[in-house]
C-alpha cells in the first residue's frame, strides 16, 4: 500500500521551497480563534498572510498540514495529529490535495468539493494516490453526483476518475436517454480547464473517463458531461474498443453486484501534441477494476490511436506505468495478480 505523505517531510520540503522571509513570516504568524481537532486533523484558523505561497507556508511549518483555504481575513490550514492507521479513511486524499497545493502554490482553493467529502466513489473510501511528484502542479479534486476525479491544470485533462457502479445504478443508467452537452467546467479556473473550442477541428473525439452511460440521474449525466471529465481521444478507438470495454464493466458489475472503477489517461512520450496548443493529448487511457466480492483488480490499457487491441495489467503494473495508485488500500498481494477481465467485444444491439 502507497504510504501516506510524511509530516515531516512536508514540512522540510515546504521550508527548503520558500524564501527566507516568507519562511520566518510563517513561522512568526500568531493564531487566532484557537485550533480543534476533528477526526484527528487539526483546523487551525490564523491572521491572513497575504498570499497563498505564505499561507501554504504557515500550515506546512507551524502545523505541518495542508493549506485550506482563506476565508473572512484569515487562513485555514489542517495539520495531521494523529497515525495514518487511526485518521478516516477518506482524509487521505487530502495527500493528494497537498501535493498539489505544494507544487503550484498559487492555486485558488477549488469551489467545487474535494473527493474527501465523497468517499461512496471509492474503496474503503480511499481516494486515489499520486505517487509521481511531476503529475501533482496545478491538480484540483471535484466532486460530482456519480464520480469524483482529480484535474490536472497542466494537461487539462483529469489524471483520475473514480465511479462505484452497483446494479441499481446501473438499473437507473439503462433508463436514461443521453444528451450531449458538453461544456467547459465552471468549477476550474478558465486558465486551467478545457474548452469548447479546443476541441473543435482537432480530429479527436471528447472522450469520457467516467462514462455518461454508467450515470444514473439525468444531474450525473450532465455532470459527466463536463470537459473536466474529457480527453482527446482517437474516434476510433473511443467509438469501438473502448466503448466495448465500458459496455463490459457495465454488465460485469450487473453480475458480480458492484464495482469500484478508476479512469484516466497515461501521458508517456516526449512528443506528446496539444490541440489548439492547451489540451494534452494522452499516449494511452487505462480503465482499472476492483472487484470486492472477488477481491481481485485489474486494469484495461489501450493505446490513444485506431486500434482494437488492449492490454490487461496488474494494478501495480498500472500504478508504475502512470504514476497513480489507483485504489491504495488494496493488499500488495491484490495489487500484483490481473484478475480476469471481459474481453473486449460489439455489444449486440437489440
Amino acid at each position: 500500500m502507497q504510504a501516506p505523505v510524511n509530516s515531516r517531510m512536508r514540512h522540510s520540503w515546504i521550508s527548503k521551497s520558500v524564501g527566507a522571509a516568507t519562511r520566518a513570516k510563517a513561522e512568526a504568524a500568531p493564531t487566532i480563534g484557537g485550533n480543534r481537532r476533528s477526526h484527528g486533523w487539526m483546523i487551525g484558523r490564523i491572521r491572513h498572510l497575504g498570499s497563498p505561497t505564505e499561507a501554504t507556508a504557515f500550515c506546512g511549518i507551524r502545523l505541518n498540514g495542508v493549506f485550506a483555504a482563506d476565508r473572512g481575513g484569515a487562513t485555514y490550514c489542517r495539520s495531521v495529529h494523529a497515525s495514518p492507521e487511526s485518521r478516516p479513511m477518506f482524509l487521505r486524499t487530502a495527500a493528494v490535495l497537498a501535493l498539489g497545493v505544494l507544487a503550484f502554490a498559487g492555486a485558488v482553493p477549488p469551489t467545487a468539493a474535494a473527493p474527501t467529502a465523497c468517499p461512496q466513489h471509492f474503496v474503503a473510501g480511499q481516494a486515489p494516490d499520486l505517487t509521481r511528484q511531476s503529475l501533482a502542479a496545478k491538480t484540483r479534486p471535484l466532486c460530482y453526483d456519480g464520480y469524483a476525479l482529480l484535474h490536472s491544470g497542466i494537461s487539462r485533462t483529469p489524471l483520475w476518475t473514480a465511479e462505484h457502479l452497483t446494479t441499481e445504478r446501473l438499473a437507473a443508467a439503462r433508463g436514461l436517454k443521453r444528451k450531449n452537452r458538453f461544456h467547459a467546467d465552471p468549477n476550474l479556473p478558465a486558465d486551467e480547464r478545457a474548452e469548447l473550442d479546443d476541441y473543435k477541428g482537432s480530429g479527436f473525439d471528447r472522450g469520457h473517463m467516467a462514462p455518461s452511460g454508467d450515470m444514473p440521474t439525468a444531474a450525473a449525466q450532465e455532470q459527466s458531461f463536463s470537459l473536466a471529465n474529457m480527453i482527446p481521444q482517437s474516434p476510433k478507438m473511443n467509438q469501438l474498443i473502448w466503448e466495448w470495454i465500458e459496455s463490459g464493466i457495465r454488465d460485469l458489475a450487473e453480475r458480480q453486484g458492484e464495482l469500484y472503477v478508476v479512469t484516466g489517461p497515461v501521458f508517456q512520450g516526449q512528443s506528446l501534441q496539444r490541440i489548439n496548443g492547451r489540451v494534452l493529448v494522452p499516449s494511452h487511457a487505462f480503465k482499472a477494476v476492483y472487484d470486492p466480492q472477488r477481491r481481485q483488480a485489474a486494469a484495461y490499457l489501450v493505446e490513444n490511436v485506431t486500434t482494437k487491441a488492449h492490454r490487461v495489467l496488474s494494478i501495480a503494473e498500472l500504478e508504475q506505468l502512470t504514476g497513480v495508485a489507483v485504489f491504495p488500500g488494496l493488499s500488495e498481494a491484490v495489487r500484483a495478480i490481473a484478475m480476469p477481465l471481459p474481453e473486449p467485444k460489439p455489444r449486440r444491439r437489440s
